[in-house]
């Protein structure tokens, strides 16, 4: 794919933004910027990101795990805006030719406008009792992405991105960073490298001062890992 072959998309992007209305939210990433970032949005109110934001816990998930070697896109799952909004979210991973990720086009639908109605209906029909303790019966509790790793949240900015990785895998550990052993450290980093975390630009430095290391002892942390070729965490 050529070096330019991301502006193609970026035209896709107020295109499916205008067909499909005012709630889907069309985003395209492009990985080959430091860091890897947000190029394009159109009906960025759904999310309320910009141009510039970072790449979510799940689409870090996706590459770190390089799901795009098996398949072309990833539908229909459950994501969180900053806002409070919950998704259904859906990703093309757009490749070169050699097969190797290049760019990501998502469409995040915002579904509370049919919900919100379909709400009423239910309410209409049935005594108030009834439809305050049903009303919401099919729609499951949503988690956070320190509670599950599969459900996607957004960021409008890095540091809110390494935050929520941070507090998701330290959740495990119940001793403050101070008193954690090198050992516990390494596992740390490793379930932060599982989620991609470290192909955020910056994140180095944020992320010895949250476990009270320095960043050279950070890099030697994650060398040891590589060399070592850890089996991924259950």
């Amino acid at each position: 794919m050529k070096e330019n072959s991301l502006q193609q998309f970026v035209k896709l992007v107020p295109f499916l933004g205008s067909m499909l209305g005012p709630d889907y939210e069309i985003v395209l990433h492009d990985l080959a910027a430091d860091p890897p970032s947000v190029i394009a949005i159109a009906n960025q109110h759904v999310s309320g990101r910009n141009i510039g934001a970072p790449l979510t816990n799940h689409a870090m998930q996706l590459i770190a795990d390089k799901a795009y070697k098996k398949q072309d896109w990833d539908l229909n799952y459950r994501g969180q805006a900053e806002n409070g909004k919950v998704l259904r979210c859906s990703t093309l991973f757009i490749k070169d030719d050699d097969g190797e990720l290049v760019g990501l086009l998502c469409i995040n639908f915002d579904d509370s406008r049919y919900r919100d109605l379909s709400e009423r209906i239910f309410a209409l029909c049935h005594p108030d009792e009834y439809a305050t303790q049903n009303i919401s019966i099919n729609a499951a509790p949503f988690k956070s992405a320190a509670e599950d790793n599969e459900q996607e949240s957004f960021y409008n900015s890095i540091s809110s991105a390494i935050d929520d990785a941070l507090i998701a895998v330290m959740n495990s550990s119940q001793v403050p960073a101070e008193r954690l052993t090198q050992d516990e450290k390494v596992k740390i980093l490793q379930l932060l490298e599982e989620r991609g975390i470290f192909m955020l630009k910056g994140v180095i430095p944020i992320v010895a001062q949250k476990l009270a290391s320095s960043p050279a002892s950070i890099y030697r942390y994650l060398n040891k890992i590589k060399l070592e070729g850890r089996p991924r965490s259950s």
